[in-house]
């Protein structure tokens, strides 16, 4: 009777932890999971997905055309506002994966941390400044719409953040990717890491609901539009 209830306790913690996690964490922990997906089982999973999808198509429908556009994206420029990042969440999560020129605009915003953290004198430990980066920096790359070469350069843009982060947070158990450990594939995934290190961080869903009331008017939605 334990033997058989074994798996089940295990899933049912496994799905307590994941609920718990922070976003950047959440995002990271899926794409190793898909890594490690054989072919049949992606195409499954795309099915599945792309249903779950349709039924948001038509509400989202003007803001991917806008997520997807590089001259929306371009005007998308000043990290430094809460509002922009905010926006730049929001077209990252609804960023074709063929939309190669779009995504080099945000790969080129994005690229501009030094000189955002460095001139302006951002503070990653301020409000939830370091973490909006941390979920920017992690979605950005694990998309597929960038370049292998420029997953690269965003993944040691995420590796500076985090170690800024750690450097200079009261809170020691911040996590870096060198603490990661690695599945196969480009992706690093933390499987037991401290949660209180991003406390004040909700989950994906609460950071795109905000950002699409921050942005309504950007994106022609209604406010109570959710995800």
């Amino acid at each position: 009777m334990v033997e058989k209830r074994c798996p089940r306790l295990q899933r049912d913690s496994v799905y307590r932890w994941f609920s718990e996690l922070p976003s950047p964490q959440r995002v990271e922990f899926l794409c190793g999971l898909l890594d490690l997906c054989i072919p049949l089982e992606l195409r499954f999973l795309g099915a599945c997905l792309e249903d779950l999808a349709r039924k948001d198509y038509h509400s989202l429908r003007d803001s991917e055309i806008k997520a997807n556009n590089p001259a929306d994206l371009g005007s998308l420029t000043n990290l430094t506002d809460e509002v922009v990042r905010s926006k730049l969440l929001v077209s990252l999560a609804l960023l074709g994966s063929a939309h190669r020129e779009a995504a080099g605009v945000l790969f080129r915003t994005l690229t501009h941390i030094d000189s955002v953290i460095n001139n302006y004198g951002l503070q990653l430990n301020e409000g939830r400044t370091g973490d909006e980066f941390l979920l920017l920096f992690t979605m950005a790359s694990n998309h597929p719409a960038f370049s292998f070469h420029q997953k690269q350069v965003l993944r040691q843009e995420l590796t500076q953040i985090q170690n800024i982060m750690a450097s200079t947070s009261k809170n020691p158990s911040i996590p870096t990717l060198s603490t990661m450990a690695t599945y196969p594939g480009c992706h690093k995934v933390s499987i037991a890491t401290s949660h209180s290190s991003f406390q004040g961080l909700g989950n994906i869903s609460n950071y795109f609901f905000e950002g699409l009331n921050n942005i309504a008017t950007y994106f022609l939605l209604p406010t109570t539009q959710t995800f």
